[in-house]
Parts: C-alpha cells; sequence; structure tokens
C-alpha cells in the first residue's frame, strides 16, 4: 500500500494539553502544523492523561474507533479513543484512553510524585493501541516519529508485529531521545507482557527475565527504529554511542528548525 507523504506522530506529551509548555512538548505541537504546511498528512496521537481537562479541550468521543479489548498480561483492557482539535494548529489530535489505566489518573506519577507501577502495562496499552487505531483508519504512514519512552514500544511493534500488514509495510521510524527518563524500572516480565503474534522471544532477548530500565528500553527502541534524533542538549550520551555502535543514523536536531525535520522526512521517503 503506497504510504508517501504521511507522517505519524506518536508523542507522550503535546502542548496545549499540560500547564507547562515545555520544549519538547512545543515542539510535538508545531511538528505536525509545519508538516502539513509543507504538503504532508499527519495523524498525531497521546495518551489521555487524567490531568488533561476534557471540557477545556472539547474533547469527544470516536466511537467507531473504541470498543476493542487489548489482553495485556491476561487482563482486557477496553480501548477508547477521544479526539480534540487544536485549532491554532488545524491539527486533531487523538488520545489513547483506558478507564483504569489513564482516566483516573495523572500523566506519569501520582499526587505524590512516585511513578506508577504500572506504566509497563500503560505503555504497551499505548503503543498497541495507536497502531491498532490507525489500521482502523485505513491510513498507511510513511514516517512514525515516537516522541517520549511511552512511545518506545512503537518500533518493535511496527518491525515484527505489524510489519507485515500493508498499513505498515513500508513506514520508517523515527525514534526522538530526549531528557525525560523514568526511575523506577518496569518489572522483570514486562517481555513476557509485551508479546503478541508477530514477536518472537530472539526479538525481545536483550529485556528477557530482567527488570527494565529507561535504558534498557530505549536499546529495544533503538534496534527497530530507522533513525534517532537527538532533540535537547541534555540528550543521554551512552543512548547515542548505542545507537551508532549499532550502525543506526543518528541526527542531532537540538535547537533545530522545522525545516530540518521536514529534510529528514524528505530522505526518508526517498528510501522507500
Amino acid at each position: 500500500m503506497k504510504s508517501a507523504n504521511r507522517v505519524l506522530y506518536v508523542s507522550q506529551e503535546i502542548c496545549p494539553f499540560f500547564e507547562e509548555q515545555t520544549p519538547v512538548r512545543l515542539l510535538n505541537r508545531i511538528l505536525p502544523e509545519i508538516c502539513q504546511a509543507n504538503g504532508y498528512e499527519t495523524r498525531t496521537f497521546m495518551p489521555k492523561f487524567g490531568e488533561i481537562n476534557e471540557r477545556r479541550y472539547q474533547l469527544h468521543d470516536v466511537i467507531r474507533l473504541s470498543g476493542m479489548n487489548m489482553s495485556i498480561d491476561d487482563v482486557d483492557h477496553p480501548l477508547l479513543i477521544k479526539v480534540a482539535s487544536i485549532p491554532s494548529a488545524r491539527i486533531q489530535v487523538y488520545f489513547i484512553d483506558n478507564e483504569d489505566l489513564f482516566q483516573h489518573r495523572r500523566g506519569l506519577k501520582d499526587a505524590f510524585g512516585v511513578e506508577y507501577s504500572d506504566n509497563d502495562v500503560r505503555t504497551i496499552f499505548f503503543c498497541r493501541g495507536v497502531l491498532e487505531t490507525v489500521e482502523k483508519l485505513r491510513w498507511a504512514p510513511s514516517v512514525i516519529q515516537c516522541s517520549g519512552w511511552m512511545s518506545a514500544l512503537i518500533p518493535l511493534y511496527v518491525k515484527k508485529a505489524f510489519g507485515t500488514t500493508p498499513f505498515f509495510a513500508e513506514s520508517k521510524v523515527v525514534l526522538v531521545l530526549d531528557d525525560n527518563e523514568y526511575s523506577s524500572p518496569f518489572g522483570s516480565h514486562f517481555a513476557d507482557k509485551l508479546m503478541i503474534d508477530g514477536i518472537m522471544g530472539n526479538d525481545v532477548r536483550t529485556i528477557a527475565g530482567l527488570p527494565v530500565g529507561y535504558e534498557e528500553l530505549m536499546h529495544l527502541a533503538i534496534d527497530y527504529a530507522d533513525t534517532v534524533i537527538v532533540n535537547t542538549p541534555q540528550y543521554n550520551s551512552r543512548l547515542v554511542n548505542y545507537a551508532e555502535n549499532r550502525g543506526k543514523h543518528v541526527r542531532d536536531l537540538s535547537g533545530a528548525g522545522a525545516e530540518e525535520y521536514m529534510a529528514l522526512y524528505n530522505e526518508l521517503l526517498e528510501q522507500q
């Protein structure tokens, strides 16, 4: 299936849905707008964290895309899809939601600043939910850009579980490294939890049976990404070294403008 001129943005955080406008959140809002202005079609996804005010941002349910149950560690989690527009940017944002995992909880930490113990399941649910929804939309992206560690399973799932489908067979995956890390490792059964059809034990051997910290998760993401971007001066140099040692194309776009991202997308399109 031809997928040229389409960019899928999978972002952990996007302005204006949070009070604090960090550079990463702002960039995740601006890039889809600039991308569309340059002739691309875009779709943008993020988690529906509990602190996002649905009334203020006029989120509404997308019934035709909701209703699927995703089984993770033998527990079924209903998938809910919501959408909101950012009028000033002329873009829509799709939200991956679930009553237990997202609706009634803050972002990545509770009110006391403690990371949620099931952030591993939330990460799996978010990444699978994005790709399942894109399939339902019958929208084949040429480039998938992943921002934030909660999107880090997208490269693995695209290359191993969804890559045989016509919607993702030609997709190039761009992984963005920023300075937002987590400190509480995922449990030693994380590799078992993320398994779905198409993924073999050898595909996740680097994390099998082990606690999975931030760097281990990002190593897995780097292994299956096509290109790695650094977009902050405070990046983790060990991850960059790992990517370079794995022969990945690493590009430092910290402080870069949108035109550098457009140039990268054009290069990836030429490789298809």
